[in-house]
């Protein structure tokens, strides 16, 4: 009796294992589904300590939020010793610069300095009508 009980309790163990290893599984395709790819990918590469820069922050936030799902933001400080090779895998000369990619990674548009809400509305607006 004793060792009936104990392939139960061991078989009970197993199962409960391998149920939470199901049900994670599905927890993380359901997650992966969920997630799509933006239609444009934004970049903005400054710094924390550029004034124009930090102009940018609330407009980038705006853009993020109105257009959730379809346009992913980015920010890079190019001013910090990790961000240096984003600088220069983009050939950055002055910054505030923002680097529109399209869904494939193709830049499309690039601006220089600050760039208004407005403009990148109908920049992003532009883009999605093709």
């Amino acid at each position: 009796m004793k060792k009936t009980g104990f392939i139960f309790l061991m078989l009970v163990i197993i199962l409960t294992i391998f149920a939470e290893e199901i049900q994670v599984e599905k927890v993380e395709t359901v997650v992966a589904d969920s997630i799509q790819t933006p239609q444009i990918t934004f970049i903005e590469l400054g710094s924390v300590n550029c004034v124009p820069c930090r102009m940018m922050q609330p407009v980038m936030k705006q853009i993020e939020e109105a257009y959730a799902g379809t346009v992913k933001v980015l920010f890079y400080d190019v001013w910090e010793k990790e961000n240096k090779k984003i600088a220069k895998q983009y050939g950055i000369k002055v910054i505030p610069t923002q680097v529109f990619l399209d869904e494939s990674g193709k830049e499309f548009f690039r601006h220089k300095g600050f760039f208004s809400k407005e403009e990148i509305v109908e920049l992003i607006e532009k883009q999605l009508k093709r």
